[in-house]
């Protein structure tokens, strides 16, 4: 893959990410202004929808907080890949402008860039494919804060998993930007379960689970949560989650770990594969093989 093409990819894809939201998104939240009893909540969720439109008309960020980046690469792997990368973002951060966010976690001292040791972070799956595929996820701070992990005793089982599921968003309140997207991991190792919470959040919303059960899991957590009433920006409501995303994996006998990452409503995504031929194809989520 040529570098160039790489970089300016990436650039394309973060201006499509931070300037406009995936339309399930924004069907979601049509969706919940249209059925909200309170008149508060409609009111918090109808400036959200201006705000969204108006940063698309306008190219600007749909939020000040363009967070930092997660890249999910699927394809063959070059070590110049990453670096094209990271061009791209430093690029992306004085051109479209994203806020520089990126800081040491001890000094404070601030990149400039939004690059630098560990940021941003890239996952790769290697493929024998003839393509790369790219998919970025800006996170910001307000979601990310409220990230939490558990390691619970196995014999709490699928309803320990629902009470910290729901025990997470309520102490979250207001302070993720809800209506939120909720992604969990279930299973793997501890830092296998936090990482797959968040790339559960690529999954649009209106897609099932490939695994039925989970997504009946999905809805009822779904419909837990919006009984809380927390709300659209924690003033009350009947809409604190647009949706909730589960993955899995095997886990220890004597396991039992669940991590939850939370989406605030700016849910932020992008992708693009890039073919050999030059051709680069844009969408708003991983492209089925």
């Amino acid at each position: 893959m040529v570098a160039d093409l790489i970089e300016e990819t990436v650039v394309q894809l973060l201006r499509d990410a931070v300037t406009t939201l995936p339309p399930d998104v924004i069907e979601a939240l049509q969706y919940a202004e249209s059925c909200e009893t309170s008149e508060v909540a409609r009111s918090q969720l109808r400036t959200i929808l201006d705000n969204v439109d108006a940063a698309g008309r306008l190219s600007v960020p749909v939020c000040q907080d363009t967070g930092v980046h997660v890249f999910y690469v699927t394809g063959p792997v070059d070590a110049s890949i990453e670096e094209s990368i990271c061009m791209g973002v430093a690029r992306a951060t004085e051109e479209i402008p994203l806020r520089p966010n990126v800081v040491h976690p001890l000094t404070r001292e601030n990149s400039g860039t939004n690059v630098a040791i560990g940021l941003p972070h890239v996952i790769y799956y290697p493929t024998g494919d003839e393509f790369l595929e790219i998919t970025v996820l800006p996170k910001g701070a307000g979601s990310e804060n409220m990230t939490s992990l558990a390691m619970l005793p196995p014999s709490d089982g699928i309803n320990g998993i629902k009470q910290f599921i729901l025990d997470t968003v309520v102490e979250a309140g207001g302070r993720p930007c809800p209506p939120t997207i909720v992604g969990v991991g279930i299973g793997g190792t501890s830092e296998l379960a936090v990482s797959m919470a968040k790339e559960a959040l690529l999954r649009p919303l209106g897609l099932p689970n490939l695994d039925p059960e989970l997504t009946i899991l999905e809805n009822n957590l779904t419909e837990a949560i919006n009984l809380t009433g927390i709300g659209p920006m924690g003033l009350g409501g009947d809409t604190t989650v647009l949706g909730v995303r589960i993955c899995t994996a095997y886990c220890h006998t004597a396991s039992l770990p669940v991590a939850v990452n939370l989406q605030c409503w700016a849910a932020r995504r992008a992708t693009a594969r890039i073919y050999s031929d030059g051709r680069v194809r844009f969408g708003r989520s991983p492209f089925d093989p």
